[in-house]
């Protein structure tokens, strides 16, 4: 069995292609369970965000899983294979890992350092693991990876460069009307993204207003941050009223029309909006861009200017690539270790058994042995034998440990006859989910 990652990302795909792979709640449950009940595939995880689709999946084949994944998502994206092959990238063992660990620390994101994908991981962890397609395999991978993009960012400086992609985009829209400090703002959306988006907004000291298709949600998140909810139904008129339109819905359609937007216009003389479309896929008309006055803030936009919060240390993203080599040459380590244990585990089992027939056939021989001398024979004979397994037990856990093809644990099975390949799995222990990580993303 083999680790593999699979996806598409905002590095190999534009925005309309990652558009077509948007997933809401049940698409990613339903992927989920495609993927393992695939021919190759027994564990995955998908990580589905706004710049980014890719499967985490234990594989029995290499090229099995990789056809199997794929198939999953070109359904996804109503493609063929054979369209998305060009966007797609594999990784594999080791590279997986650290591609993972790499996302994770935000060190593959368009904002370098963005913290928002670490808790977007946790999310689909913990819906994997609901719906029962993480294992033995996926668990331990998933913590550790939740871990070093904690480590990564209370370790270095890496986020300094800027919180989210939130951020950078407020940037864009403030640079086309100044500062947002006491301007009206709607933000349509109150999930994750419409969270962050509104804090933000209001760290600016912009005027906030909340609307969403769950009008309590609105009203929660407008509380939180001292601004003011509104309706569904009063968005035409609170539009008319913003400077700034932000959306983050996860609706799977145009949300605001072009018409809606042209009539907000209407009236406004010398005033622009700028209109922040950060859904994927998104949710405002393209044709909006077209309206006079309207200014469209976009992921194609970010994705085409090389998006970015501020300079990033060079020392700050070298710490951050070391803890993440440092991390995955740590995990891969303790792979290899428990895949030895069974093997370690059944030579020392086998030789126990041995020594226990020889003092078996020793009293039947010597039955008149007294029971202290019986006692030293056998402490003697097992000092012996724990002697003697000692050195190829320890070195054979060490050589697991160094990156290389050799099975050394199959050798250690075939020379010493050790038929145990049906009870690797049994005989492996139990994978428990840190409580830490059992939360849902903030």
């Amino acid at each position: 069995m083999s680790l593999l990652a699979v996806g598409v990302s905002h590095r190999t795909a534009p925005v309309a292609l990652l558009e077509q792979f948007a997933m809401d709640a049940d698409d990613r449950v339903k992927a989920l369970h495609e993927l393992v009940e695939s021919d190759h595939v027994s564990e995955a995880l998908v990580l589905a965000t706004c710049n980014r689709v890719e499967v985490f999946a234990e594989v029995e084949k290499f090229h099995g899983g990789v056809a199997d994944v794929s198939r999953v998502l070109a359904r996804q994206a109503g493609a063929t294979v054979e369209d998305l092959s060009p966007y797609v990238t594999v990784h594999y063992e080791d590279q997986a890992v650290a591609h993972l660990f790499s996302v994770a620390a935000g060190l593959d994101s368009m904002v370098v350092g963005e913290t928002q994908v670490l808790g977007q991981l946790r999310a689909a962890y913990a819906l994997a693991r609901d719906e029962g397609t993480v294992g033995r395999a996926l668990h331990p991978v998933a913590q550790r990876a939740l871990r070093v993009g904690k480590r990564v960012h209370s370790e270095t400086g890496i986020d300094q460069a800027g919180a989210s992609l939130v951020s950078v985009a407020l940037a864009r829209a403030e640079e086309r009307i100044g500062s947002l400090a006491g301007r009206p703002v709607l933000v349509v959306g109150a999930g994750s993204m419409g969270a962050l988006a509104a804090t933000t907004l209001a760290r600016r000291e912009a005027e906030v207003v909340v609307s969403s298709r769950t009008e309590a949600s609105a009203a929660r998140l407008a509380t939180s941050i001292g601004g003011r909810p509104a309706p569904s139904a009063d968005l035409p008129a609170e539009l008319a009223a913003a400077d700034v339109l932000v959306t983050c819905t996860g609706a799977t359609g145009i949300v605001i029309g072009t018409d809606v937007v042209a009539a907000a216009m209407t009236g406004r003389a010398d005033r622009p909006l700028v209109v922040v479309d950060l859904a994927l896929p998104r949710d405002v008309d393209p044709g909006v861009a077209a309206l006079p006055g309207v200014h469209v803030v976009d992921l194609a936009l970010l994705q085409g200017a090389g998006a970015t919060a501020g300079p990033v240390a060079a020392d700050d993203i070298t710490a951050a690539h070391a803890l993440v080599e440092a991390e995955t040459d740590l995990l891969r380590a303790e792979r290899q270790a428990a895949e030895v244990a069974p093997t370690v585990s059944a030579l020392r089992s086998q030789a126990a058994g041995v020594v226990d027939a020889e003092l078996l056939r020793l009293s039947a021989r010597l039955p008149d042995l007294d029971a202290r001398a019986r006692a030293e024979i056998a402490r003697t004979v097992h000092r012996v034998v724990d002697k003697l397994l000692h050195e190829p037990t320890v070195r054979v856990k060490e050589l697991a440990a160094v990156p290389g093809d050799t099975d050394y644990a199959g050798a250690l099975r075939a020379l010493f006859g050790l038929g145990i390949d049906a009870e690797v799995d049994e005989l492996a222990e139990a994978v428990t989910v840190d409580p830490e990580l059992r939360g849902e993303a903030s």
